[in-house]
């Protein structure tokens, strides 16, 4: 960890401040221009413990960066993680307030639901499916309380800003399908995403490292590297495989998953 505590401390305040008033800060990268992923992380650690003392409630994870192209687009070659909190979760055709958000963006991914504890390093395939009690059709919301290019280099961010900013995490709208893990081939699961009536893109659950059950096990894995694990009821967004869509006001947005069911939500 190249970053002190004060300035972990310094940078997630700035994040809570910026989600809170819906503003935008600097890139961390640029501002510490030795950030690496350990400190993004650290970030990210202490901007979780801050929602936490302010009342809000983890109800699980997500993970990000999983599909080659995005990977490719950051220069890098693993996914990232971050925290789903209470406030975060919408109903199925939610109609979402226009100023909740910054630079909103629509993501269709396979949501896990846990049903019992999953941690440690060795982990398998097996081990994932026996402790999910149902994956479910999914939209995430994205947003950044980091601008994306800072205006006076063009510098763009980076995964230690991405990171450090909860992974881009901002909401998560279910879908009322329910299945059981072991009578799907999630590999097969695709969706077409539509703005406004009309296809943005489309895409397969092979888009996640081949396999959604694969992302749960990558998380699991970096997880038990900080003596941390994912929790019965845990909520885990498996991971993009579509490319974001821009989130306009009065955008309405319809993910059909086919015979795995649908999600949709619209923006005022």
């Amino acid at each position: 960890m190249s970053l002190s505590r004060d300035e972990v401390t310094s940078a997630a305040r700035d994040l809570f401040k910026a989600e809170m008033h819906q503003t935008q800060i600097g890139l961390l990268s640029k501002r510490h221009g030795n950030m690496t992923m350990d400190d993004a992380y650290q970030i990210q650690d202490a901007l979780v413990a801050m929602k936490i003392e302010h009342g809000r409630r983890q109800i699980g994870w997500k993970i990000g960066l999983t599909s080659k192209a995005m990977q490719s687009a950051l220069k890098i070659d693993i996914p990232d993680s971050g925290i789903l909190f209470d406030d975060m979760l919408f109903e199925n055709g939610a109609i979402i307030p226009s100023k909740r958000f910054i630079q909103t963006r629509i993501e269709a991914e396979i949501a896990f639901i846990m049903k019992s504890d999953l941690d440690g390093t060795d982990i398998t395939r097996d081990d994932v499916i026996a402790c999910t009690d149902h994956v479910a059709p999914s939209l995430e919301i994205l947003d950044t309380r980091i601008l994306r290019t800072d205006p006076q280099t063009g510098q763009t961010r980076s995964i230690c800003d991405t990171i450090a900013d909860n992974a881009a995490n901002a909401g998560i709208v279910l879908g009322l399908e329910q299945h059981s893990i072991d009578t799907v081939d999630l590999r097969w699961v695709g969706s077409i995403v539509a703005r406004n009536s009309e296809v943005e893109e489309t895409g397969l659950g092979a888009g996640v490292l081949n396999d959604p059950v694969a992302g749960i096990q990558w998380l699991v894995q970096r997880l038990a590297q900080y003596d941390q694990g994912l929790s019965a009821g845990d909520i885990v967004l498996s991971g993009s495989f579509v490319r974001p869509i821009e989130a306009r006001s009065g955008d309405q947005f319809f993910a059909d998953f086919g015979d795995f069911g649908s999600v949709s939500c619209s923006f005022e």
